[in-house]
């Protein structure tokens, strides 16, 4: 049985990761890329669907775990009664080939240790051919093939690969799994000691580059580096979780692939990093949104592939039982075919933002997509949606799908005017006060005195915290402070923003969904802007005491089971963490404007 969702760590080499428990058992990887089948599965299984276990073979009287230092390396140690050991794990930076480096290395003691190894490519069923080739244990299923290399003795054991070796104080025993396609050579070995040097150093020199000081430092570093490594290094698109199918409700059907890059999170992304000095990821994240988005803008999609595919067909793996039998177990995205307007907003406000931070544009090539975006979308602003949290039933005209439509003409607007960019202003601007027109007659309810989830409904949407973090309304303003008050009034549950209001009516038998994180820190940002920086903090600190031992946050929180739910790790979450440590940072210090106010 998978171990709890924030029992896990992660390690990764910049084009994919993998998932690493307390118990010492890979239990997720996809390989060779993110969005590659899995060929460790188990946590949406069992052991038999791939894993990949070096832990004590004796009692464990102790665990704790670490990265070392400021990087994407695991060191989890183990106490037994007969001595300790460390479990360093990490995933060199790429080469020809893609590693995990595992070292064993003593502490105290002689401790008797256990090696299990199940590789099970194509999402944890496909059982690959095992035969040794000079020293190394080859395994090879279709287009895929692994090279173990140890210089401890292994075996064969019921499908699986397992060696039990002793470790004494002062010892270090390496384990290396390389991943290749199967029709060239093995891969070369790497030296285990000299890919632990380079990683450390490539890691610690990443972080060296970070511009952010102060009382958010070690907090807002952490979060970088596990965006950078969901970022694909290749393309500079960056996925939204390394996993599918960890279930936002324990024991429901709401489990979703978030192995794809979403263009939602284009602007917050943006400010993430170049915020926080990383220009050069920066650059390649717009690139990659700018070659993702090109093409007819009624193609626009609301998410892409690592390497920009359009075309992410969802189907089942219906020989996995799912995490603690949270079924199905979906690979692909469905709704990567909806409609939803708010999309175009995110982009257009990600290219005015770069443009803003002065990086280095093809201005002509970004403009001209720009302007057949606004074009198209004076077509279609009007039209309902399945708005930001992709609602599978009938299209509605969502309050923030609108806004987001405004936010679009307004930064054309303002990149055409600072820029000296020809644009049909008059058209745009009279488009832009329609938008803004519609959205106050038609999506604030003055009964409420907040602005609703979609036209006709009294029911609240967190999305609508975003309202002056665009900049579509100050923060003062009486509507958005009314709102405020009514998502702390109806979407809280204690003291996490729900991102749906539970006076819905569902149709779903479902378990009751956790809170947003994201949504939780978008609350806190309102509260920046407003003013509020005591709830605010009180806000952050709150998301940031859920963040498992190792500083990771999933999508949401159950804070019934006290557990978090949802794909893992998170990239919203830890770029709305970001975000809501400049943004408190900014306002407690008064030397520069809240990260957060997005609209000049």
């Amino acid at each position: 049985m998978a171990q709890r969702i924030e029992d896990y760590a992660l390690i990764g080499d910049c084009e994919t990761a993998a998932l690493v428990g307390r118990d010492g058992s890979i239990d997720w990887l996809c390989w060779p890329a993110f969005d590659s089948d899995a060929c460790f599965a188990a946590i949406l299984g069992t052991h038999k669907n791939g894993r990949w276990l070096i832990a004590p073979g004796e009692d464990i009287t102790g665990i704790s775990r670490r990265y070392l230092g400021n990087t994407l390396i695991l060191e989890t140690c183990f106490e037994t009664r007969s001595g300790a050991v460390a479990l360093i794990d990490f995933m060199p930076p790429r080469g020809k080939a893609s590693d995990i480096v595992r070292l064993v290395r003593g502490l105290t003691g002689t401790v008797k240790m256990r090696m299990e190894l199940v590789i099970r490519f194509g999402f944890g069923v496909d059982i690959p051919w095992v035969r040794r080739i000079d020293h190394s244990l080859l395994a090879v299923a279709g287009q895929d093939m692994t090279v173990l290399r140890t210089p401890v003795e292994t075996r064969g054991e019921d499908l699986t690969t397992v060696s039990d070796f002793d470790v004494k104080a002062g010892e270090m025993v390496p384990f290396v799994l390389t991943y290749g396609p199967s029709h060239l050579d093995p891969p070369a070995p790497i030296d285990p000691e000299i890919a632990f040097q380079e990683t450390e150093k490539f890691w610690n020199e990443w972080c060296s580059r970070c511009t952010r000081d102060g009382e958010y430092h070690d907090l807002i570093l952490r979060s970088l580096i596990t965006l950078k490594a969901l970022t694909f290094a290749p393309t500079g698109g960056i996925v939204a979780a390394p996993t599918t199918s960890l279930p936002e409700k324990l024991g429901g059907a709401r489990n979703w692939d978030y192995r794809f890059c979403w263009l939602r999170d284009a602007t917050f992304t943006l400010l993430a990093l170049m915020n926080s000095g990383y220009t050069e990821e920066a650059l390649a994240w717009h690139n990659w949104l700018l070659r993702a988005a090109a093409g007819s803008p009624a193609n626009m999609q609301i998410m892409y592939g690592i390497w920009g595919q359009r075309r992410l067909l969802e189907w089942e793996a219906d020989w996995l039982d799912g995490y603690e039998g949270a079924q199905p177990v979906r690979v692909g995205n469905a709704a990567h075919a909806q409609l939803q307007l708010d999309v175009y907003g995110e982009l257009i406000d990600a290219f005015h933002q770069s443009r803003m931070a002065k990086l280095k544009l093809d201005d002509e090539t970004t403009w001209a997509l720009e302007c057949a975006v606004l074009n198209h979308l004076a077509e279609v602003w009007d039209h309902p949606d399945h708005g930001i949290w992709e609602r599978r039933g009938q299209p509605r005209h969502y309050v923030f799908s609108k806004v987001m439509t405004w936010v679009a003409f307004d930064r054309g607007i303002k990149s055409a005017e600072t820029f000296g960019f020809k644009a049909p202003l008059l058209h745009w601007r009279a488009l832009r006060e329609a938008i803004h027109r519609d959205v106050c007659n038609r999506g604030f309810d003055a009964e409420e005195n907040a602005f609703v989830e979609s036209y006709g409904t009294k029911l609240l949407d967190a999305s609508v915290l975003l309202l002056p973090a665009v900049g579509f309304l100050p923060a003062q303003d009486p509507r958005i402070r009314g709102t405020i008050a009514a998502v702390e009034r109806h979407l809280m549950r204690d003291g996490f923003v729900l991102r749906h209001d539970p006076r819905e009516v569902s149709e779903e038998t479902q378990p009751i969904e956790g809170a947003f994180l994201a949504c939780s820190l978008w609350l806190a940002d309102a509260l920046v802007l407003a003013g509020d920086l005591d709830k605010a903090q009180a806000l952050l600190d709150r998301v940031v005491g859920i963040a498992n031992d190792v500083g990771l946050l999933a999508e949401e929180y159950d804070s019934g089971a006290r557990r978090q739910t949802g794909n893992f790790p998170q990239a919203l979450t830890h770029i709305a963490l970001i975000n809501t440590a400049h943004n408190l940072s900014a306002a407690r210090q008064e030397s520069e404007k809240p990260a957060v106010q997005r609209s000049k």
